[in-house]
């Protein structure tokens, strides 16, 4: 495979290539500048009939996992192509070289896969443009969570009807603490306003939106997310937010895994636990500093309240796929801003009933 050469500039970090059985590593020529408007695509003529799969892989020892997971994507009709974007810069390009020798001979013929060794670690490099999506529909998701094809399905379709909104299977909530008069980063039972990177759909134009517009307000919002190497998703969540006036959409699931949550220690009915990747897979996430990681996410939700007027959408809406039958019980308007140290609280309206 031959790279064409540009007059853009080269890039000092490589891609990994797959063409069947053959791995080429090739050093992209593309823009230095990945928020260079005239290298953005148009909209109007990318796919919207599949999706492309953004995976964050870091720590080597969940690599088998990773492995598992994008065989799985590839195995997946929806899927255009799937980019492994590597945040590791200290793992061995041996490592690395062997992680896509096995991807390509475990994808069973599937040729759009691309191992991406980032130049850092931020978190903010998992919303970067990039010229390789061809899809409206960009999949955002994590190196340790399972989905199984039918809820895969489900959510691609739900983001089809609602394409301006965040889709996805794991929620949180923002909340504030009048003891403490300071904001939280918790869980409700029946209340959620930020969608994780555990696995959300959303449209490729939020990623330009995140990582270049908003000038010096979105600029400081993302020194926040490196200097707490935190809180990525909370900012997209913010952002989706701020531009729909509406939060996201939790959707349900059949059978999805999350192979950092510490109740996989204990088997499921299949009897498989954790599958033996308890221990340092377990434990490399960020989630895994269970205390500690969500002090932090509040203090992100308050960082990124002060700096400018945005707002987060508590939700009740809730879709869930019954014997194909979707169940929407409605969104409720419970709204919090934090805007100069001012906090309001919008009416709450009684969630509509839809049988089913």
């Amino acid at each position: 495979m031959n790279c064409v050469r540009t007059t853009f500039v080269i890039l000092g970090f490589l891609f990994f290539f797959y063409s069947w059985d053959v791995l080429v590593l090739c050093s992209r020529i593309i823009s230095s500048d990945p928020c260079d408007p005239t290298a953005q695509q148009d909209p109007r003529t990318l796919r919207s009939d599949q999706l492309t799969v953004l995976i964050n892989g870091y720590s080597e020892s969940r690599i088998p996992l990773l492995q598992s997971i994008v065989t799985a994507y590839a195995a997946s009709s929806l899927v255009s192509s799937i980019l492994v974007l590597w945040g590791n810069p200290s793992t061995p390009s041996q490592t690395l070289a062997q992680l896509a020798n096995n991807l390509t001979h475990s994808s069973f013929g599937f040729n759009s896969i691309s191992l991406i060794r980032q130049s850092s670690n931020s978190l903010n490099n998992r919303f970067l443009p990039r010229p390789l999506i061809k899809t409206r529909a960009v999949l955002v998701c994590d190196d340790d969570v399972e989905v199984d094809p039918k809820s895969f399905e489900f959510a691609f379709r739900m983001w089809g009807s609602n394409p301006d909104r965040l889709i996805g299977f794991f929620v949180r909530s923002h909340d504030i603490d009048l003891s403490k008069k300071e904001w939280i980063y918790t869980v409700h039972p029946d209340k959620y306003s930020i969608m994780l990177t555990k696995f959300m759909i959303l449209k490729i134009e939020y990623l330009f939106q995140y990582s270049c517009a908003g000038e010096t307000v979105m600029a400081n919002m993302r020194k926040i997310v490196d200097k707490m190497h935190n809180c990525e998703d909370i900012l997209m969540n913010f952002v989706i937010a701020d531009e729909v006036n509406a939060g996201p959409i939790l959707v349900g699931a059949e059978r999805v895994r999350d192979w950092g949550d510490a109740r996989n220690d204990h088997d499921n009915r299949d009897g498989e636990g954790r599958r033996g990747l308890n221990g340092k897979v377990a434990q490399v996430g960020l989630s895994s500093r269970k205390d500690k990681h969500r002090k932090r996410r509040g203090e992100c939700i308050a960082n990124n309240m002060l700096l400018v007027c945005l707002n987060l959408r508590k939700c009740q809406s809730f879709q869930r796929n019954v014997d194909s039958v979707v169940v929407v019980p409605g969104t409720i308007g419970l709204q919090i801003v934090f805007c100069k140290e001012r906090v309001e609280y919008g009416a709450a309206q009684k969630p509509s009933s839809v049988s089913s």
